[in-house]
């Protein structure tokens, strides 16, 4: 007799032991009495009525996340494949239809993600995908949030997580970027060499001019100078003429001028028909151009 108390006391110990129960933080246990809903328990110590009463299901308020992958044909008959990750969590207010009106939560989120990503998608070209993949993430998450409500699930977030063209687009893709900033550098290269020829084209027309402008002083101070030569000889000698005197000073420069050409290791080889009548031919020539120049410029002030 006695053991068999002590075999009911345990009964009864364990029985009452076994109806209370812990609910954890952000989360709770739907109770059912004999098969039906009779509350929803918070965090904390609870009580139930022992084997009537029982704890049908427990639920998280976390947020959990659910990839999808969706493949799908763009505008422009690409075929990619749009990884969308979505966010969702119970709706504390809607504990019941949580619990009971979704027997798969997760496959319901996956079916709406898969039509409206098909819905989305086929209306943009391949390049619009990944510029507006925020968009498409939005569109996702306004379609998505009533239905799941109405099931008690609230969707927090919808991020599109990656885009995935065939890989024969993707490397035709890289193709035509590495050709697009080929030719960019091709265009900066020809401006580079451009505007170094312009510039070295500047310098050598404004070095020239500052030779030609050396060469003209020079010329013009040997002009005074065989000038006051001519002028110097004949105030000395009286009676003599100034073509005489001009025809001495051109042969003293054409010695000089054959003499610095001998003297010059890097001259070439030229022949000169040198006899004195070719100094005094010379010298009438630029005569001749002198005054034909003097009578041009007479004749232009005159008009």
């Amino acid at each position: 007799m006695v053991d068999f108390l002590g075999i009911v006391f345990v009964i009864l110990f364990l029985v009452i032991i076994g109806s209370f129960f812990i609910v954890k933080q952000q989360s709770c246990a739907v109770i059912e009495r004999l098969g039906k809903f009779i509350r929803v328990a918070g965090p904390g110590l609870h009580w139930k009525i022992p084997i009537i009463d029982d704890v049908a299901a427990r639920l998280s308020f976390r947020i959990n996340q659910l990839g999808v992958s969706v493949e799908t044909k763009t505008l422009d008959n690409v075929f990619v494949n749009v990884v969308v990750a979505v966010q969702y969590k119970v709706l504390q207010d809607k504990v019941f239809e949580a619990c009971y009106a979704l027997q798969n939560p997760e496959y319901q989120i996956k079916a709406f993600v898969f039509d409206l990503v098909r819905a989305q998608v086929p209306k943009l070209n391949l390049d619009d995908v990944f510029s507006k993949k925020d968009d498409i993430a939005n569109a996702v998450k306004i379609e998505l949030s009533k239905p799941m409500s109405e099931f008690g699930y609230g969707i927090i977030e919808t991020l599109v997580t990656d885009i995935n063209p065939d890989p024969n687009v993707k490397a035709a893709m890289n193709e035509i970027n590495t050709a697009q900033r080929l030719r960019v550098a091709a265009t900066e290269k020809g401006e580079a060499e451009k505007i170094l020829k312009v510039k070295q084209a500047e310098a050598e027309a404004e070095a020239s001019m500052l030779h030609g402008r050396g060469i003209a002083g020079q010329r013009q101070a040997i002009i005074e100078g065989l000038g006051q030569s001519v002028e110097e000889f004949v105030k000395q000698l009286p009676g003599t003429q100034a073509s005489h005197v001009m025809d001495m000073v051109l042969l003293i420069q054409y010695i000089d001028t054959l003499k610095e050409i001998g003297a010059s290791s890097k001259s070439n080889v030229i022949f000169v028909p040198h006899s004195p009548g070719n100094v005094s031919d010379l010298a009438s020539q630029i005569r001749e151009s002198i005054f034909a120049a003097q009578k041009l410029n007479e004749e232009n002030k005159n008009n």
